[in-house]
């Protein structure tokens, strides 16, 4: 696969999934644009796409913030000129109940974050993405599929089950346009978002009840997202690809 003269935007790039998502991208040619709100870690990972020779863009912003949304398209299209993918991997998980007296607070942050923020940068680079027949990668999580039999998550579940929707009916609207919009919905991923949950010393113990035996890494996950923005993936659109280690299967 080739992305030479791509333009690839990632939202939450500074770690994780969106980091080596990046640097996968870079290594083959794309142009990319590295959006997250932890200025330390987004420089880390320009310099690690800068070894490959694409030298990307860093835009310290929060996408839950309308101006900061405008601002990344604009300085990415002042910068490169367009947009061929658009990689919508900004993500917070939570653990809440629905008897818990904050979960609507709880409820508002998650949804702004996993849903809203998704939406409003979809709907700034769409217009972008017609003219470049370019496409979208959603990232979920099985979560919006399941429900916990562990920690009740009310909040982050239906975050996640309301973006799967989303993805279906923009792929619907958009591909008379030849713009193509996917959704990936990891299992359990060693990423940062598991140790901002706390849940970090229970990794390893997560892998061993995966039917696999194991959990994923982000490289991973940053495999499958090129594949599906790649023309590889051409057929493909409004589909939901599962890597979860067969975590659906419990």
């Amino acid at each position: 696969m080739s992305f030479k003269n791509k333009v690839v935007l990632i939202t939450g790039a500074s770690s994780g999934i969106g980091a080596a998502t990046a640097v996968t991208f870079a290594k083959d040619g794309a142009n990319v644009v590295l959006v997250g709100r932890n200025e330390q870690k987004l420089q880390k990972v320009k310099e690690e796409c800068s070894k490959t020779g694409n030298v990307p863009l860093v835009v310290k912003a929060d996408v839950c913030n309308d101006n900061d949304a405008n601002i990344i398209i604009s300085e990415t299209i002042e910068k490169f000129g367009k947009i061929n993918v658009l990689v919508n991997n900004t993500g917070k998980i939570g653990f809440d109940s629905i008897l818990s007296d904050h979960i609507m607070l709880q409820f508002d942050s998650i949804m702004k974050t996993n849903l809203r923020a998704a939406v409003y940068m979809t709907h700034l680079a769409a217009p972008h993405l017609i003219k470049t027949k370019g496409n979208i990668i959603n990232i979920s999580s099985v979560a919006g599929k399941r429900t916990s039999k562990l920690r009740p998550m009310v909040s982050y579940a239906s975050s996640k089950a309301a973006l799967d929707h989303f993805t279906r009916n923009v792929a619907a609207e958009l591909a008379s346009y030849g713009v193509r919009v996917n959704l990936i919905s990891p299992g359990p991923v060693k990423t940062d978002i598991l140790v901002n949950a706390g849940i970090d010393s229970s990794i390893d113990d997560i892998g061993k009840v995966m039917p696999l035996g194991r959990i994923s890494d982000s490289q991973e996950i940053a495999d499958l997202v090129l594949f599906l923005a790649s023309d590889k993936a051409k057929a493909i659109t409004g589909s939901d690809y599962i890597t979860d280690n067969g975590a659906m299967l419990l």
